[in-house]
C-alpha cells in the first residue's frame, strides 16, 4: 500500500511517499501538473504539492465499490478532479462535491475509461444477447454530467479507449472482438474498423493519420488510418498494456499476466526469473535529423531498392526511405 513519487530530474530518492492500508488497485498521474491519485479498498486519495512545494493530501474520497479504473482530469484550475470507475458506477470526484455519481447502471460494469479536459469516455458491458443490447462506448460531459453520445455496436467487450490523446472530436477504441475502431464524436457509427489482433486489443492511440495498437498476443502494430493498412509491427512475448507516441517517439510496455513466475520469489533457489517471464519496455526513436544517423535503426532507413524491410524483429509492410 505504499506510494513513492519520483522526480525525473532527481531520481536517487523519492520526492514523496504516502501510505494506504490495503494494496493499490488503481493509480493515475496528472499529465499537466504534479498530481497523483490512488485507489485502495474503498478509498481514493489525491496528493499534490502546494505553492511552496510541500506535498499534501488534497482529497480523500470514500466510495461504495472497489475501483477498477482511475483518471485525473487534465487542465483543471484549482483542486484536482478525478474520475473513478468502480464496477458498474462512474464517480466524478471533486473536493467541493465528493462522491458524485456520473453514471450507474446495475449489472453493466465499466470495461475501460479515459478522460479529456471536458469529457469522459468509457466502455460498458451490457446484458448482450439477453436483451439484444450490444456493448457500447458512452461519452459524458464533465461539466453538465450529461450523456452526450452512445457509440459502438459490438458483441465483444471494449477493452481500451483513448480520448485524451486523440484529435478533436475523435476517439479510438480496442475490443475483445480483435478490432480497433475509430469514432467521430459527432456520429454514432465508427469511421473505420481494423482487424488488428488475434487475442483482442489491449492498448491503442491515434493521431491525424496513424493508429498504434497493442494486443494480448504481444504484437504492436502501426496502421495508416486513411488506407486501412498496416505499416509495421513489432512482437514481444507478453500482452501489450501501454502504448504512447508523439511525432518522433514511441513507447510500448509488454506486461506478463503472471506476476509471480517461478524464480521471481525471494524464497526460490534461483532468484533470477527467466527472461521469458519478464515484462519489457521498448522505446523507439523515429528521428528526422539526417545528421543523427546513429539514432535511427537501420530498418528505418530502408530504401526502395531493398526487396524486404525486416530487422530487429520489426517487419515493415513496405520499405520506406524514412519512417
Amino acid at each position: 500500500g505504499t506510494i513513492s513519487v519520483w522526480s525525473l530530474m532527481f531520481g536517487r530518492e523519492p520526492i514523496h511517499r504516502y501510505q494506504h492500508n490495503q494494496r493499490i488497485q488503481a493509480l493515475a498521474l496528472g499529465s499537466d501538473r504534479a498530481t497523483v491519485a490512488t485507489a485502495s479498498g474503498f478509498e481514493v486519495k489525491v496528493e499534490s504539492p502546494n505553492d511552496r512545494g510541500f506535498w499534501q493530501t488534497t482529497g480523500t474520497f470514500e466510495i461504495q465499490k472497489l475501483v477498477n479504473f482511475l483518471n485525473l482530469v487534465p487542465d483543471v484550475m484549482g483542486s484536482p478532479v478525478t474520475v473513478a470507475a468502480a464496477e458498474d458506477i462512474v464517480y466524478l470526484l471533486k473536493a467541493e462535491d465528493p462522491g458524485k455519481i456520473l453514471h450507474s447502471v446495475y449489472g453493466q460494469p465499466v470495461t475501460c475509461l479515459d478522460v479529456s479536459a471536458h469529457e469522459v469516455a468509457f466502455g460498458v458491458k451490457t446484458f448482450g444477447w439477453l436483451l439484444n443490447e450490444p456493448n457500447q462506448i458512452l461519452l459524458y460531459n464533465l461539466e453538465t454530467s450529461q450523456c452526450l453520445k452512445k457509440m459502438g455496436n459490438s458483441i465483444g467487450d471494449f477493452t481500451c479507449v483513448n480520448l485524451q490523446n486523440s484529435p478533436p472530436n475523435m476517439l479510438v477504441t480496442g475490443n475483445k472482438d480483435r478490432r480497433v475502431r475509430v469514432f467521430d464524436l459527432r456520429k454514432s457509427e465508427s469511421l473505420c474498423s481494423l482487424y488488428a489482433h488475434q487475442l483482442g486489443v489491449s492498448a491503442v492511440q491515434m493521431d491525424d493519420w496513424k493508429i498504434v495498437s497493442g494486443g494480448e498476443e504481444g504484437l504492436v502494430c502501426v496502421w495508416d488510418q486513411r488506407m486501412g493498412t498496416k505499416l509495421w509491427e513489432m512482437y514481444a512475448r507478453h500482452p501489450v498494456r501501454h502504448v504512447w507516441f508523439n511525432s518522433h517517439s514511441l513507447i510500448t510496455a509488454n506486461i506478463p499476466d503472471e506476476k509471480t513466475p517461478r524464480g521471481a520469489s525471494i524464497t526460490d533457489d534461483d532468484l533470477t526469473a527467466h527472461r521469458k517471464h519478464r515484462g519489457i519496455i521498448y522505446a523507439y526513436e523515429f528521428s528526422v535529423d539526417q545528421l543523427a544517423v546513429e539514432s535511427v535503426l537501420p530498418i528505418c532507413r530502408s530504401s526502395y531498392d531493398e526487396v524486404t524491410g525486416y530487422n530487429y524483429n520489426i517487419g515493415l509492410a513496405v520499405p520506406y526511405d524514412n519512417v
